[in-house]
């Protein structure tokens, strides 16, 4: 309790004017701005002080919250590079759900629960969060991660979507070069190790497994879903392209026309 009353005091000294300075902006951009520009203002300032709150906790705050600013950080440049990035490949289809905070209901209880695992453990099991070697796994785990999901972006470029096509584009194309030859669904793959990152930063064992055995499930019948589209948008190319390359996801073969 006392390494948590001093961190809140230097946190309060040390981006207490900030996150004012934001909230005011958040107020006027309510006042100024009206639709989409204003779901996309407030979401941009929460993951401002969200990575402003992280960044804080890792340097000034007591190193028993050092997981848990990596972790603020992590969730915070998540979700807003998934935003930057739409803007760059598909800036025609750019709204506020692209930032992706509202992905599912699964999504917000799954890291809901989490979070009450997080502070549960830390006051029961404080040294079990101390376990810096771990959570360093976990930070390895979430920057490879993006670092795969958004070269996967970029790669795909105008051919990448948040959701599953039912119609095939005009310029949709089957992208099969650069991180697209290594595996089939690189921007899957980079999320799958991402989501299962985050636990182990903050050095959950419940939720790590969970997030693992969840992960895989939703993404077995995402790919399952997506390759039946690509099946029928690329025919026989689509097949020739999945006999040579892999999905990248472990024990997830995907659709076999066959």
């Amino acid at each position: 309790m006392t390494y948590l009353l001093r961190s809140v005091r230097v946190f309060q000294k040390q981006i207490g004017s900030g996150a004012v300075f934001r909230v005011i902006g958040c107020l006027l951009s309510r006042i100024c701005c009206q639709g989409q520009i204003y779901e996309i203002v407030w979401r941009s300032i929460l993951l401002g002080i969200g990575q402003a709150l992280g960044i804080t906790i890792t340097s000034c705050c007591s190193t028993n919250y050092l997981s848990l600013g990596w972790y603020i950080s992590v969730m915070s440049f998540f979700h807003f590079s998934e935003f930057v990035v739409t803007s760059i490949i598909r800036p025609q289809n750019l709204t506020s759900e692209s930032f992706l905070l509202n992905h599912s209901k699964a999504y917000g209880i799954a890291a809901l629960v989490s979070w009450i695992e997080y502070w549960t453990e830390l006051w029961i099991f404080p040294g079990l969060k101390n376990s810096y070697w771990i959570s360093g796994i976990g930070l390895f785990l979430c920057i490879g991660g993006e670092i795969v999901r958004k070269t996967a972006m970029l790669t795909a470029f105008h051919n990448f979507d948040h959701l599953i096509r039912t119609q095939r584009e005009e310029h949709h194309q089957l992208v099969t070069g650069g991180i697209y030859s290594l595996c089939r669904h690189p921007s899957y793959v980079g999320w799958f190790y991402w989501s299962i990152g985050t636990q182990i930063i903050l050095c959950n064992p419940l939720c790590s497994v969970a997030y693992l055995i969840a992960s895989w499930k939703f993404f077995n019948e995402r790919v399952f879903e997506e390759e039946v589209t690509l099946l029928h948008f690329f025919g026989k190319e689509y097949v020739a392209y999945q006999s040579k390359v892999p999905t990248g996801l472990p024990f997830i073969h995907g659709h076999n026309i066959n």
